[in-house]
């Protein structure tokens, strides 16, 4: 189920989760194993450590997990694919703004997972019908969304710690992926956020407007 380590007489679990991408994933977890009398030693997105003792009661904490939209991982070669997504998702979403944008994903992946890129990404797309660069694309893409609507940064900003050479690439990419355009994107956002007659269509009647939003 899990994999088992010992540290002189503290004898430790790991266990793989499953659909964790964000700190509230980890509070979630870490909540909902701490209500089955878990002690929950460490975690990080995909990973948690818990003691051995008391012995997990593993069908309540496969329904627990489930219950909050996680599963427990059993299969090796499933996990191996939960850890790419992990390194992907701190490198894309995690990372610290004041150091350098992310860097080349397979060389990354292959020092952090210490398997060859190659054999990583044949294994990912078998399992996920998609390639490593795609599931790249898409959290890239995901990272762009909050941060036009935080609307703190410049695009040119945003293209630079999302790891795309221009903000035309990154233009031509977010189009291609959502349908739309940074900018209006980040429109339709504002609409949802502000009364109907105060979105930036001035000059229109409050129906028009309304309509057109529609």
């Amino acid at each position: 189920m899990g994999k088992s380590s010992g540290t002189g007489s503290v004898r430790t679990e790991t266990l793989f989760v499953k659909n964790m991408v964000c700190d509230r994933c980890i509070r979630t977890v870490t909540e909902g194993m701490e209500r089955l009398g878990l002690d929950v030693r460490s975690i990080q997105l995909g990973e948690v450590v818990v003691s051995g003792t008391p012995p997990i009661d593993f069908p309540a904490l496969r329904k627990t997990l489930e219950s909050d939209g996680f599963e427990l991982i059993d299969d090796k070669r499933v996990k191996l694919i939960e850890q790419i997504k992990t390194v992907i998702i701190n490198a894309i979403h995690h990372s610290d703004p004041a150091k350098s944008r992310p860097g080349k994903f397979s060389t990354l992946i292959e020092k952090e997972l210490g398997h060859d890129y190659h054999h990583l990404s044949t294994l990912f797309s078998s399992i996920e019908s998609m390639t490593i660069e795609k599931y790249i694309i898409l959290q890239r893409i995901e990272r762009v969304k909050e941060l036009l609507v935080y609307d703190e940064l410049s695009l040119s900003e945003i293209a630079y710690r999302t790891g795309y050479s221009s903000v035309q690439h990154l233009s031509n990419q977010f189009k291609k992926t959502t349908g739309f355009t940074p900018s209006h994107f980040k429109r339709i956002k504002e609409a949802k956020r502000s009364p109907i007659d105060k979105v930036g269509m001035e000059g229109q009647p409050a129906e028009r407007r309304k309509a057109r939003i529609v």
